[in-house]
């Protein structure tokens, strides 16, 4: 299911042993993924003069048209990163330009798991959790119920992003539908969420893949660009995925 795997073994102060697995990680590269998504008159690049860690990230590029009515995808994705029952963490850094305008406020993901319904007549590609910048403050969610009845609980004003500014994203979640899920995240280190005993996912088996980048679904979903900055950049480095909280953070692997 997973192109890569890093397998080793923690020791706990008990003299217990965890083993721990990454199953995935990209140092902001092109090469590795198993798709991209670039719509309309957007980019996708790999940089060498704007990164996290040395050498390279990847700079994705939105560009606002006013006679355009379909989506502004400018996304990587790695397939099948999770389906229910699992529990996983999910890490990646972002920068938004330097110049970044915040204020009126409108939605840009930066990252979303998300999978193809169109079989069941009620949904296309829907994506479960997301992770997005309103304005200067960072949002998640989680989607659960059935894909003809989805519920979202949405968590807001999680912290406030500066543009020009490398930011760590990492979240742990228990993906279930019977109450017994949790989901939580840190940003730079700091958990800044954290829900127990709730639903996390859809009630289906199918897997969810794992995208991060730009989509600027604010401008499809208002139908309008609020504000006067047509151009959008959002810089994605350090992006990985696995069973321990090092295994995803950008800082530990």
């Amino acid at each position: 299911m997973f192109s890569q795997a890093i397998v080793f073994t923690i020791s706990l102060a008990l003299g217990l042993t965890v083993q721990a697995t990454q199953i995935f990680s990209n140092h902001g590269t092109l090469s590795g993924w198993d798709s991209t998504n670039v719509e309309h008159e957007g980019s996708l690049q790999e940089v060498t003069n704007v990164y996290y860690e040395p050498s390279t990230a990847l700079k994705m590029t939105q560009v606002y048209d006013s006679s355009y009515t379909g989506r502004y995808h400018s996304e990587v994705a790695k397939e099948a990163v999770y389906k229910r029952g699992d529990t996983g963490f999910y890490g990646f850094a972002f920068r938004l330009q330097q110049d970044w305008q915040t204020s009126p406020a409108q939605s840009y993901n930066i990252g979303q798991f998300i999978a193809d319904f169109t079989d069941t007549g009620c949904d296309d590609w829907m994506p479960s959790s997301m992770v997005w910048v309103l304005g200067d403050q960072l949002y998640s969610r989680v989607k659960y119920g059935t894909i003809c009845d989805q519920q979202i609980t949405t968590y807001s004003n999680l912290a406030t992003i500066e543009p020009g500014v490398w930011y760590k994203v990492e979240i742990q979640a228990s993906w279930q539908t019977d109450g017994t899920g949790y989901y939580k995240m840190w940003l730079n280190g700091t958990k800044v969420l954290e829900k127990y005993n709730i639903d996390t996912t859809i009630e289906d088996d199918r897997p969810f893949d794992f995208h991060v980048g730009l989509y600027a679904n604010g401008w499809h979903d208002d139908k309008t660009l609020k504000g006067t900055q047509g151009t959008r950049q959002v810089w994605i480095d350090e992006v990985a995925a696995g069973s321990t909280f090092a295994d995803a953070d950008p800082d530990q692997w």
